[in-house]
């Protein structure tokens, strides 16, 4: 039997204030895209925010149903926004953030496995590294170089072929 290990780096930054100019921005954005989030059962509202290589920013939230199933979660309304606004255009960067009615806002959460998978298949897609920015209404910060980082052993196309 051989034993492996999977690990990766991220950065940790204390406070949004710590970021660049651009990313402190873009975490803003995502902050203040929360209050645009409809979750009348959670009570937990996501927003993201992505910039663009060609300069454009888009925005998802997101939207709950009371068929459960049938909500989205922000990464994924984002994502098909960017397709659709602006097909083949790679994404640069994404800042996520969230705010609660019932717990607090001041820790980076990271996209649920749906999400994940959503985005390794855009970063696939488009050949580039999506580098995300994560973080509640306060507090740490977390960077990630690539959404592909958080899903080791994902299933992607090659497996198809």
């Amino acid at each position: 039997m051989k034993e492996n290990k999977f690990e990766f780096q991220y950065e940790v930054y204390d406070d949004i204030a710590e970021l660049d100019k651009q990313d402190a921005w873009l975490l803003r954005e995502a902050r203040t895209a929360t209050g645009q989030a409809y979750a009348p059962y959670s009570n937990f509202y996501v927003g993201a925010v992505a910039m663009l290589v060609n300069g454009s920013i888009v925005a998802g939230t997101n939207q709950e149903n009371a068929s459960y199933p049938v909500g989205i979660c922000a990464e994924r309304v984002l994502l098909g926004t960017v397709a659709s606004l602006h097909p083949n255009v790679e994404i640069k960067s994404i800042a996520i953030s969230y705010s609660s009615d019932n717990v607090k806002s001041d820790h980076p959460i990271s996209p649920c496995g749906m999400c994940r998978q959503a985005l390794l298949e855009y970063e696939t897609r488009l050949k580039k590294p999506i580098r995300l920015i994560l973080s509640g209404q306060e507090g740490k910060v977390f960077v990630i170089r690539s959404a592909s980082l958080l899903l080791p052993f994902a299933f992607t196309s090659s497996e198809l072929k």
